[in-house]
C-alpha cells in the first residue's frame, strides 16, 4: 500500500503541494497530468530520492517519510533507465538482487537473455527501459514506482511488456504506481488514478470514477472527453418512474440526465462513446433524441469523430469506422444522435 497525506516537496523551483492519495496493497496506480505538473517528482518523493518538505509517505502502514532511499523497498524505474554504465546488461540487472533464480525468471519474461553480456552503452532506448524493468523486478520491491517504463518500446513490444509487468504485478501482490501520458493505458492498468496540475492533485480515486465523473470542466477536457457542454441545470426533468431526473439547458439544447446536482450553472460531460447515431429515428430507452447536422468527419485510426450540429449545439460521436462506413456519413448530411439520460455527468 502507498499512502501519501499532505505531501510537500521541491524541486528547484517546483513545488508539490499537499498532495493526498492511497493506493491500496496489490494495486495498479497512474499518474496522469500535463508536463511540468510534478508526476516525477512525485515519484521521487516516495522513493526517498527527493526529501519531502512536509507531510507524510507511509509504505504497507510503516511510516517512511524520513527513512532513506534503501529503507524503503521501493523500486524505482525512470523514463531514461539511469544504467550503471560500467556493468554489462546481466549485472545490471542482477544489482541488489537477493535470488538468482528471480533474476534469470526476469531476464526470461521480458526476453534479454540476448542482451546479456552486452554494456549499456550500446543498447536502445527500448532496450535500456527493459533492462531497467528488470533490474527493478529482479529486487523483489514491495512497491515499485514507473516513470513512463513503456515509452522507448514499439506498438508491440509495448503491449507484450505491459503484460509481463502486470502479470508479475498480480502474481506477486506487488503495489504499483505509473506515471504515463497514455490514457489508454492508464485505463488498461489502473485500479487507482490520481491526476496531478501544477504541483497539486486535481482528482484522484477509482480510474473508472476519475474517467467517467471527473470532478470539474477542465478534468474532464483533460481527460479528452468530446463533449463538455457549458450552462445549467433549471429543474426537475418530468421523467415518470425516474428519480433524481433533471432538465439540463445549453443553448437551445435540453438534455435530460440523472444528477442530485441543484439548479444553476454547471456542465454537462458527455463522452463521445455513449452518443448513437443513425440515419433514422430509433426507438430506444434513451431520453435524450435529437435530430441533427453532420458538420465534421475525422480519422483517427479504428474510429471515427463526427461532429454534428444540434440546434446551433456542437455534439460529438465516436464510431467505429465500420458504424461510419455502414451510416455513409458525410458534412451536410442529416441524422439523429440519442444518448441516456445515465450517460450525461454534471459538473
Amino acid at each position: 500500500m502507498i499512502e501519501v497525506t499532505g505531501l510537500r516537496a521541491a524541486a528547484g523551483e517546483f513545488r508539490l503541494r499537499d498532495v493526498t492519495f492511497t493506493v491500496p496493497t496489490g494495486a495498479w496506480g497512474v499518474v496522469i497530468g500535463p508536463a511540468g505538473s510534478g508526476k516525477t517528482t512525485l515519484l521521487e518523493a516516495i522513493a526517498g530520492v527527493v526529501t519531502p518538505l512536509g507531510g507524510r509517505v507511509a509504505i504497507d502502514a510503516r511510516d517512511v517519510t524520513w527513512a532513506p532511499v534503501n529503507g524503503r523497498a521501493v523500486g524505482l524505474v525512470y523514463q531514461h533507465a539511469y544504467l550503471f554504465p560500467h556493468l554489462p546488461v546481466r549485472e545490471n540487472v542482477s544489482y541488489g538482487a537477493g535470488n538468482p533464480a528471480v533474476v534469470e525468471e526476469v531476464i526470461d519474461a521480458l526476453a534479454i537473455r540476448s542482451l546479456g553480456e552486452r554494456h549499456v552503452a550500446s543498447l536502445s532506448g527500448g532496450e535500456r527501459q527493459l533492462v531497467a524493468l528488470a533490474r527493478a523486478l529482479a529486487q523483489e520491491p514491495r512497491v515499485l514506482l514507473l516513470d513512463e517504463p513503456f515509452s522507448a518500446l514499439d506498438p508491440k513490444r509495448r503491449g507484450v511488456t505491459r503484460r509481463v509487468v502486470r502479470d508479475w504485478h498480480r502474481t506477486h501482490g506487488t503495489t504499483v504506481l505509473q506515471v504515463t501520458h497514455d490514457f489508454a493505458e492508464a485505463g488498461l492498468l489502473g485500479d487507482v488514478t490520481v491526476l496531478l496540475d501544477g504541483g497539486t492533485v486535481l482528482q484522484a480515486g477509482s480510474s473508472a470514477e476519475v474517467f467517467r465523473r471527473p470532478a470539474t470542466p477542465y478534468v474532464a477536457e483533460f481527460l479528452g472527453a468530446e463533449n463538455v457542454l457549458a450552462g445549467a441545470v433549471v429543474g426537475e426533468a418530468a421523467v415518470e418512474g425516474v428519480p433524481r431526473a433533471v432538465e439540463f439547458h445549453s443553448g437551445a439544447l435540453s438534455i435530460v440526465a440523472i444528477s442530485d446536482t441543484p439548479t444553476g450553472p454547471c456542465h454537462a460531460v458527455i463522452r463521445g462513446e455513449e452518443v448513437i447515431l443513425s440515419r433514422d429515428p430509433q426507438a430506444s430507452s434513451a431520453r435524450n433524441h435529437f435530430a441533427g447536422t453532420v458538420t465534421d468527419v475525422a480519422l483517427y485510426g479504428a474510429y471515427a469523430r463526427v461532429t454534428v450540429d444540434v440546434q446551433g449545439v456542437p455534439l460529438v460521436a465516436m464510431l467505429t469506422l465500420p458504424s461510419l462506413r455502414d451510416l455513409a456519413l458525410e458534412p451536410g448530411g442529416e441524422v439523429h444522435a440519442s444518448f441516456k439520460a445515465f450517460a450525461v455527468h454534471l459538473c
